[in-house]
C-alpha cells in the first residue's frame, strides 16, 4: 500500500486522486490518498503530488502553514516520491524565473537541480495540447517510451536549465518539459487532465522503490 498526500490548496487535486486510483488498478499497487493542507497531513506518507494552480500563492500558503518545511524534510530526508505538475514543478525548482519579470523571489521547496521559467509559452490564452516525447531514466516505466504522451499545457513553464542530479525526461521541440531527479518527477504539463495513467503509475512505483 502506498499512501499519497495531495497538496490541496489549488489545482486538479480530485483529478490526480482519480488518476492514482486508476494507476493503482493498472499496477496492482494499493493506494490511499490524503488531502494535505497542514504539516500533520504529511505524517506517514510515501509520496506527494504537487498539483497545478498559482505557484506563488501555493508557496506562500505552504510557508504560512508550515507545510513547506515539512514537505522539504519529507523529500530530502525521508526520500518520499514526488510528482509536481505545472505550478508543482515550479515549487520543486532551486531557481525560478518569470518569462517577463525575471527572478521571482517566491517561496519554493528548492529540492531539484533545475531552473524553471514560468509562463514560458505565454499566458492562459496561449494554452495548448501537444505530444511529448518521453524517456524513462528511472528504469521503472519503460511504457513511457512506447508512444508520446498527450501533454495539456496551461500557462505552462519549461525547464530552462538542469544540472547536478536532474535529468531531462521529456521534450517538446527543443524544450525540456519533464525532468526527473531520483524519486522526484516534475512536469510542465497536466497528466491528470488526460486518460493516460503512465506518469501516475511511475509515481507509485517510485514510492515502492
Amino acid at each position: 500500500m502506498v499512501r499519497v498526500a495531495l497538496v490541496a490548496y489549488q489545482g486538479g487535486v480530485a483529478e490526480h486522486a482519480y488518476m492514482l486510483r486508476r494507476a493503482s488498478e493498472d499496477t496492482g499497487i494499493g493506494v490511499e490518498t490524503v488531502y494535505a493542507k497542514r504539516p500533520e497531513h504529511l505524517d506517514n506518507v510515501d509520496a506527494v503530488v504537487l498539483p497545478g494552480g498559482e505557484s506563488t500563492t501555493i508557496g506562500r500558503l505552504m510557508a504560512r502553514t508550515g507545510l513547506l518545511e515539512k514537505l522539504r524534510h519529507l523529500i530530502l530526508d525521508e526520500g518520499a516520491a514526488v510528482l509536481g505538475t505545472c505550478a508543482g514543478a515550479v515549487l520543486l525548482a532551486k531557481r525560478v524565473r518569470d518569462r517577463v519579470r525575471g527572478d521571482t523571489g517566491q517561496p519554493v521547496l528548492a529540492v531539484m537541480d533545475v531552473e524553471v521559467t514560468r509562463n514560458y509559452y505565454g499566458r492562459q490564452r496561449e494554452s495548448f495540447e501537444a505530444l511529448v516525447k518521453l524517456r524513462d531514466p528511472t528504469g521503472l516505466a519503460p511504457e513511457l517510451e512506447e508512444k508520446p504522451f498527450r501533454g495539456v499545457f496551461i500557462r505552462a513553464p519549461a525547464f530552462t536549465r538542469l544540472w547536478g542530479a536532474a535529468e531531462p525526461m521529456g521534450t517538446l521541440g527543443g524544450d525540456t518539459v519533464a525532468a526527473v531527479q531520483g524519486k522526484i518527477v516534475a512536469l510542465a504539463f497536466h497528466p491528470e487532465l488526460t486518460s493516460d495513467t503512465r506518469l501516475h503509475r511511475l509515481l507509485l512505483r517510485l514510492a515502492k522503490k
